[in-house]
């Protein structure tokens, strides 16, 4: 029998990284603007740190070496999603084996302080992969039952937001979840303690909320469509109710 969590209170934050994507808005930009976004989040803390996807722009070992490198010099744990850069719009098994490789697993869990932290890779969402989309559902619903049986928070981290101005909307089809899987998604969350679910892909912010549940795509350390700064977002967890976050900018000036 799983007991209901009880560390739940316990204080912690962590950063929420989107689209790095290694010369996405000019390699060396790239590179430096990541260095200043780790210089910064060494600064603060932090628990850990999530990646909302889009590692790299093209998806080259060597694009992935200089990321690795990068990232090395945080002092805290950092967890990756793929995004469509790094595995394509159309996931294929070689593009999953490339990523899998060199980042690491494209889907995984794990508990921190009665809370759960779930990773996701939506590309599989957006297209239908023989062999990886089913198994991931599954052991969806396997982790979200777990969780909410525990009485336990949970964070779904991944690449595309499931929606961008209404649930039922397809204004931006190129960034979101499809209509149909989406609904499945959001009634799923919803009955199963979801309380945010954190994104990237779009490249400018986007905050929504569905039945409680924080939905926020952050600023990217890369390049942003929407002239806000680079930058990355700060989570803060005070209790299960008490959940906030901030936008934390970088100064490539440094």
């Amino acid at each position: 029998m799983i007991e209901k969590n009880t560390d739940v209170n316990k204080y912690f934050s962590f950063a929420q990284l989107c689209d790095p994507q290694l010369g996405m808005g000019g390699y060396r930009h790239d590179v430096k603007a990541l260095t200043q976004a780790v210089s910064r989040i060494n600064e603060m803390g932090v628990d850990f740190v999530v990646n909302c996807g889009d590692v790299v722009d093209t998806p080259k070992k060597e694009d992935f070496a200089d990321y690795k490198q990068i990232i090395k010099k945080l002092n805290v744990p950092i967890y990756n999603v793929p995004g469509n850069h790094d595995i394509g719009n159309k996931p294929t098994a070689k593009s999953l084996a490339l990523f899998r490789e060199e980042i690491g697993k494209d889907r995984f869990s794990f508990l921190h302080k009665g809370c759960t932290f779930v990773f996701m890779n939506t590309l599989l969402w957006k297209e239908h992969l023989d062999g990886e989309t089913a198994q991931q559902d599954i052991w969806l619903n396997k982790i979200l039952t777990k969780a909410k049986n525990a009485k336990s928070p949970v964070f779904i981290i991944g690449h595309n937001p499931l929606f961008i101005e209404t649930p039922d909307g397809n204004k931006f089809p190129y960034f979101t979840i499809p209509k149909k899987k989406r609904k499945e998604l959001l009634e799923l969350f919803a009955t199963h303690n979801v309380v945010a679910v954190l994104t990237g892909h779009t490249h400018w912010l986007v905050i929504n909320e569905y039945k409680g549940i924080k939905m926020v795509s952050g600023e990217s350390t890369s390049k942003n469509s929407d002239d806000r700064p680079l930058g990355f977002r700060h989570w803060i967890i005070e209790g299960s109710n008490k959940i906030t976050h901030n936008f934390v900018p970088i100064n490539l000036e440094e």
